[in-house]
């Protein structure tokens, strides 16, 4: 039964366990933008994902201060949808759900530093079988089990072992993890360490660009994906080209107006109080800059990627999707980095761009979370939705269309960011007015209204006059988890059942793979 037919979502998270159970192994073929496919032809597909940047940041939200002309173009171009979110903002748990539609509860993907399990229907596999030449460039982050990242045992994975690219069987250029962006290397099909001339993401938009103009135009359509690590910290002058930082040297980065001197305790490391105003507090402004100028590197990335596909006259057959996996605190709500339901962690650009297809200028405010980018995604190319997938298809959305959206996006703080230690456990929805959340640790509870208090300074949580709203968001929060299996448990709690004890994922909330 297609996704979009009958069901509401309410209807859809009460029947989700069972219908999960009923389609595993079953394919329903998604029908959004099927029949925008012409004659015959799939859209070719260009992923580019950006590491740590979040909406608030870019010009086309609302930052004076960003420089990304491109950026915006694609987004005046194409569709915003301006109230995604990340499931779960940390980048193994992002990429995990990206590539097989589903939550971290069930692809069991807690912390960072894991080894992703293969036997799940992912992504790569719907394509690969499609028709569709791949490529997949940059930042991978589901292959290591340790964090000696520098290791080629942490970065390559063998041709025996290739299931663990998760189908991606074409071109691959990648690497687990490096933020050390002159310091670069990429493994391709053998054992040999390769790197790039100068700063890594213009080295990748160069590879990114030759795959474009090989395979543009044949008879196979393609799928990219670029995972371009910036902006991603360390977030030193040595990290980022003179020239962009030489953009923001008169641009003054105060610290934002929800900043606090006192360190929030729910944060999974730097807590300490003296180091936050010693370290933190004076050197904000210096990391923003680097930030904003490595993000105008990307910018200007994204828009050779846009002449490439013009100049090899496949724009009206390209799908351009431009994303990030999370984004980053700086000193908001007394944060740093991410992995939380904050507004500035959780919340990132999500634009899809299909000249002649997609209306240019569109806005969607859908509650899109992270696994619903694989189904929406495979409706724009009619390729088929696999059963185990647990977002929705807003094929429709993204093409003007109406139709069922998701009421809330749900989102998993499973525990900390690499570490097996408990206390740091959340859950929280959001929907298009409030976010509502919760910790394991004590049960405290968080109610913001995104709309009167977008810098979520205000908890409701205790506030009679918004019982009401509470009380569904808990009910609606409670209704998800149980269809989901996720019975919030410590962190520790899923690496004694979730993995073999060696950071190789074997299980999750769903049981064996």
């Amino acid at each position: 039964m297609p996704r979009e037919s009958g069901y509401t979502r309410r209807d859809f998270l009460k029947t989700a366990g069972l219908a999960a159970g009923l389609a595993c192994g079953l394919e329903r073929v998604a029908r959004g933008a099927a029949e925008s496919v012409r004659a015959g032809k799939r859209p070719n597909v260009i992923y580019i994902l950006a590491d740590q940047l979040r909406y608030q940041s870019l010009g086309y939200a609302g930052d004076a201060k960003a420089r990304t002309p491109h950026i915006d173009r694609l987004a005046s171009q194409g569709v915003s949808f301006r109230q995604c979110v990340s499931s779960m903002p940390v980048c193994a748990a992002y990429r995990a759900s990206l590539f097989t539609g589903k939550y971290p509860s069930s692809t069991g993907v807690a912390i960072n530093e894991l080894r992703v399990n293969p036997n799940q229907r992912c992504l790569g596999h719907v394509v690969t079988e499609g028709g569709y030449e791949t490529g997949y460039i940059g930042k991978w982050h589901l292959w290591a089990n340790n964090s000696n990242h520098n290791a080629m045992e942490s970065s390559y994975i063998p041709p025996e072992m290739k299931k663990y690219r998760l189908g991606w069987d074409g071109f691959w250029a990648a690497y687990n993890f490096n933020h050390m962006y002159y310091q670069n290397f990429y493994y391709m099909d053998e054992p040999v360490k390769h790197t790039f001339e100068g700063y890594e993401p213009d080295g990748q938009t160069d590879m990114a660009v030759d795959f474009v103009r090989k395979h543009a135009g044949k008879d196979k359509p393609f799928y990219l994906t670029l995972s371009v690590g910036t902006p991603h910290d360390p977030w030193g002058s040595n990290n980022v080209p003179a020239k962009y930082l030489d953009l923001f040297k008169d641009v003054e980065f105060p610290l934002p107006e929800n900043w606090s001197d006192t360190p929030d305790p729910y944060m999974d490391r730097n807590t300490d109080p003296k180091a936050w105003l010693a370290h933190w507090k004076p050197n904000l402004p210096a990391y923003q800059r680097v930030y904003y100028a490595m993000t105008a590197n990307l910018d200007d990335n994204v828009g050779r990627i846009m002449d490439a596909v013009d100049a090899a006259g496949i724009g009206n057959d390209t799908i351009i999707v431009f994303t990030s996996d999370h984004g980053e605190m700086f000193g908001a709500n007394g944060r740093v980095f991410k992995l939380t339901f904050y507004e500035p962690a959780a919340r990132v650009p999500m634009i899809i761009h299909w000249p002649g297809t997609i209306p240019g200028g569109l806005v969607s405010d859908a509650c899109m979370g992270t696994p619903d980018i694989m189904p929406t995604l495979l409706g724009l190319m009619g390729l088929p939705i696999p059963g185990t997938v647990e977002g929705m298809d807003l094929s429709h959305l993204a093409l003007g269309r109406k139709g069922p959206e998701p009421e809330f996006a749900f989102l998993q703080g499973l525990g900390h960011t690499w570490q097996w230690n408990d206390g740091f456990e959340w859950r929280a929805v959001r929907d298009k007015r409030y976010t509502y959340a919760i910790y394991r640790r004590d049960k405290s509870e968080l109610l913001f209204d995104n709309q009167g208090d977008s810098l979520q300074m205000r908890n409701l949580a205790r506030d009679p006059a918004h019982g009401d709203t509470l009380d569904r968001l808990r009910r609606e929060m409670a209704e998800k988890m149980k269809s989901l299996g996720d019975a919030f448990e410590a962190c520790t709690w899923y690496r004694d059942h979730w993995t073999d004890g060696k950071r190789n994922i074997v299980a999750s909330a769903k049981g064996k793979f």
